[in-house]
């Protein structure tokens, strides 16, 4: 396909992206569904350059006001979003040669040739941009909204601010966890290899794999034959982190599509008793369809209008309730740029006090000399340690345990701060997460 049209496509994309509440990564999914005619280097392509453009989203665009000056265009608009995917190929990715000729075909207004390729010039020799202050200048040069450079400088920094933000602005690795329910790392690596696909071990997860050569394992055998799961490292860590016994009773509250509620029934080798749960049916279905693949047998899925329902049956229950509460995302910008433009201050306030109350709801159900486990994906304090904080507070009964001895016994010593485990981008090279353990004790 031409360079002009693979601009359109990715133009076209880049607009549905930004108009959509769904993640990019599932916008991008359906565009190509509908688009099978585009070929794998197409779609590598416009994919790329998409995810690039998000990435870079602010730096893109300044780059662009300062080429055009007073002259620039709306940057929503569809010539907008032509010249910020523009200025990521040249001005970032710096790879890909564009002439005039290339972009003229899909501008909506006219430009004369020689103007638009002394325009693509200028793109391409614009180095940083001035800034008047260390949040202006972080924000611009790694593509963050100033009100979340300025949360991390207040809880990291300024020097490790940079590094979250370069490390979210790398591209996530594709890592699987192996099914211990169906094979083991070594047979599920001679399957993929089978199929053609070469897998390296993941550095602290033992049961994962990272496929180098991006992919579309949804559609090799072993992933049909529920061999493994598509899941980041961090996220294989917390579970092997609150390490349920096979004979023990474990309700996973936000259970989601199901990710860790199928580790947690592989850890207890389809043993004991697993309640999955979740307010939103459709995840249920889909978790239970997960399940059936994977031969996850002990795991009882209830879609719930609220978690105070089980109160009445389950009150002193569980020997572990975990909480894998709903919250920012900000540990997984690596997955979904857009997100970074999606999310706001509002947003983390509201989805903070959310969390307290779901924590409140859950800790009912953990018996005396349980375990209620806290976990989210995102980096800010409000949503990790103020929400354990307060929780604490208002609940003398329940204290934080000491994590020391678990973080070493799955290797993750690092991780550890004030006795909670906290995954970093930039030093594990996993999605940001947080977890606590806490320990209720007897009345």
């Amino acid at each position: 396909m031409q360079l002009s049209s693979l601009l359109g496509h990715t133009q076209e994309l880049l607009g549905l992206v930004r108009e959509s509440d769904r993640p990019a990564d599932s916008v991008i999914d359906s565009f190509f569904r509908s688009h099978k005619y585009l070929g794998s280097h197409d779609r590598r392509f416009i994919a790329q350059t998409t995810y690039g453009s998000l990435r870079h989203l602010r730096r893109c665009e300044a780059v662009l006001q300062y080429s055009l000056g007073e002259s620039a265009r709306d940057l929503k608009s569809p010539d907008g979003l032509l010249f910020i995917a523009i200025v990521y190929l040249l001005n970032i990715e710096r790879t890909t040669p564009l002439k005039s000729e290339d972009i003229l075909p899909k501008m909506s207004s006219p430009m004369p040739p020689q103007q638009c390729s002394n325009l693509l010039k200028r793109i391409s020799s614009v180095g940083p941009i001035a800034a008047d202050n260390p949040v202006e200048r972080i924000g611009i040069e790694y593509s963050f909204p100033d009100w979340m450079v300025t949360k991390f400088i207040d809880e990291f920094g300024e020097k490790e601010t940079e590094m979250i933000c370069s490390s979210l602005n790398e591209q996530a690795p594709l890592t699987i966890r192996v099914n211990t329910l169906k094979t083991s790392i070594e047979q599920c690596q001679a399957e993929l290899k089978r199929e053609g696909v070469a897998t390296v071990r993941t550095g602290m997860s033992p049961i994962g794999l990272t496929i180098p050569k991006r992919l579309n394992v949804f559609q090799l055998e072993a992933f049909q034959g529920g061999l493994f799961e598509v899941q980041d490292e961090g996220s294989q860590l917390l579970p092997l982190f609150v390490d349920p016994k096979p004979t023990a009773k474990v309700l996973d509250a936000c259970a989601g599509a199901g990710g860790k509620s199928l580790e947690l029934a592989a850890l207890m080798k389809n043993r004991g008793e697993l309640f999955a749960t979740d307010t939103n049916k459709f995840r249920i279905q889909e978790l239970k369809k997960r399940a059936r693949r994977a031969g996850a047998s002990n795991i009882r899925p209830m879609d719930v209008i609220s978690i105070d329902d089980l109160h009445g049956k389950y009150r002193d229950y569980f020997d572990v309730v975990f909480v894998d509460a709903p919250c920012s995302g900000i540990g997984t910008i690596r997955r979904n740029p857009g997100m970074k433009w999606t999310v706001d201050e509002t947003m983390v306030k509201e989805v903070s006090e959310r969390q307290k109350q779901i924590l409140q709801s859950c800790s009912p159900l953990v018996k005396a000399g349980g375990k209620l486990v806290y976990a989210t994906c995102t980096l800010f304090r409000q949503e990790n340690e103020e929400v354990i904080d307060r929780f604490l507070s208002a609940n003398p009964r329940f204290t934080l345990k000491n994590s020391a001895e678990a973080a070493k016994r799955i290797g993750i010593e690092s991780a550890i701060t004030n006795n909670v485990i906290k995954l970093m981008p930039h030093v594990h090279g996993t999605d940001g997460f947080f977890c606590a353990m806490l320990e209720k004790g007897v009345a």
